[in-house]
C-alpha cells in the first residue's frame, strides 16, 4: 500500500512539474499530458466522423464522392477549431481574455491577410454549395481545362490534360467565370465545323456527317447527332455537326477522331474541302513616259 502511494506521489509530482512561465502563467506537465490526450481524441473523432459519413452516404446510395468529401472537410475543420479552443483552455489560458487582448493584432492580420481570408471564405462556400466537386471537369477563365482532384479551405488542386497539377486559390473558382463541364445529366453537347466546296451535294454532305458522328463510340445514343447548314461562306458552304457525349475529359480526342472520319468519307465520295480563295483583278492603264 505504501509502495502504491509512493508511486502515485511521484506521478503527481511529475505532473505538477512546471515547464515554462508565460506572462506569469505556469505550464506544467499535467497541461501537456492533457493536450496530448486531447490531440489523440481529436484524431480518433476525425477518423470516426469520416467513416460514419462515408458509410451513411453509401447506405443512401449517394455515391457523389465530391459531396462526401465536402461534408468530411467541413466536419474536420469544425472539430479542429473546437480542439484548438479546448487545448488553449487545457493550458490554463482564458480564451475570452486572449481574444480581447489580441483584437488589435487580429485587425492588423486581417488587413495583411485579406486575400487569404477571401480564399478561406470562398473555400467554405465551395464546400457548402457543392457547385464544384471532386472529379468535376472545369474550364477556367483563362481557358485551362482540368479535373478537380482536391478542394481544401484555401486552395483547390486541378490536374490538366497535360498531367500538370495546378494549385488554384478558391476565390478564383468563386469570382471568375468557370465552366463546369460535369453537369447533372452528364451529357454535354459539342460541335465540329466543316466547309465544303460550292456545288457539292448538300444532302450527301449531311448524310456523311451524321454517319461519321454516329460511328464514334464516345457519341451518346440517347440524343442523336444533327447537322446545321450554317452559312454560305466566302469560299465554302459551311456546316456544323452537333453531338452529345459523356466523355468530356477526352473531348478533343473525340473531335479529332470525328474530323479524321469526315475527311475520309469526303474523299471517298469526291467532296472537297476548299481553301480560302481571293480573286485579284488588274486594270491596265497607260502612264506617260518622261523622256
Amino acid at each position: 500500500m505504501e509502495e502504491a502511494t509512493s508511486i502515485w506521489d511521484n506521478i503527481r509530482t511529475g505532473l505538477e512539474f512546471k515547464l515554462i512561465d508565460i506572462g506569469g502563467h505556469s505550464i506544467s506537465m499535467y497541461n501537456v499530458v492533457v493536450v496530448l490526450c486531447l490531440f489523440i481524441v481529436l484524431k480518433i473523432l476525425v477518423k470516426s466522423f469520416e467513416k460514419i459519413v462515408r458509410h451513411k452516404i453509401s447506405e443512401n446510395s449517394l455515391t457523389d464522392n465530391g459531396k462526401a468529401h465536402a461534408i468530411v472537410q467541413i466536419g474536420k475543420y469544425i472539430i479542429y477549431v473546437i480542439g484548438f479552443v479546448l487545448a488553449i483552455e487545457a493550458f490554463g489560458f482564458n480564451t475570452t481574455t486572449l481574444i480581447i487582448s489580441s483584437s488589435a493584432l487580429f485587425v492588423g492580420l486581417g488587413f495583411g491577410l485579406q486575400e487569404a481570408f477571401r480564399d478561406l471564405i470562398s473555400g467554405i462556400i465551395l464546400l457548402f454549395e457543392g457547385d464544384v466537386l471532386i472529379g468535376d471537369v472545369i474550364e477556367m477563365d483563362n481557358g485551362i481545362v482540368g479535373v478537380v482532384k482536391k478542394i481544401n479551405l484555401r486552395t483547390s488542386m486541378l490536374r490538366t490534360r497535360d498531367g500538370i497539377t495546378m494549385i488554384v486559390p478558391n476565390s478564383q473558382l468563386i469570382n471568375d467565370r468557370v465552366i463546369n463541364w460535369s453537369n447533372s445529366n452528364k451529357l454535354t453537347r459539342f460541335n465540329v465545323k466543316v466547309g465544303v466546296a460550292y456545288g457539292s451535294d448538300v444532302e450527301l454532305v449531311k448524310k456523311l456527317l451524321l454517319e461519321s458522328a454516329e460511328e464514334l463510340d464516345t457519341v451518346s445514343e440517347q440524343i442523336k447527332p444533327f447537322v446545321r447548314f450554317i452559312d454560305f461562306g466566302e469560299s465554302s458552304l459551311d456546316f456544323e455537326i452537333y453531338f452529345w457525349t459523356e466523355e468530356v475529359w477526352r473531348i478533343e480526342n473525340s473531335k479529332s477522331e470525328l474530323r479524321f472520319s469526315i475527311d475520309r468519307k469526303f474523299r471517298e465520295n469526291n467532296i472537297s474541302i476548299p481553301f480560302p480563295q481571293r480573286d485579284l483583278h488588274f486594270k491596265s492603264k497607260d502612264f506617260p513616259i518622261n523622256d
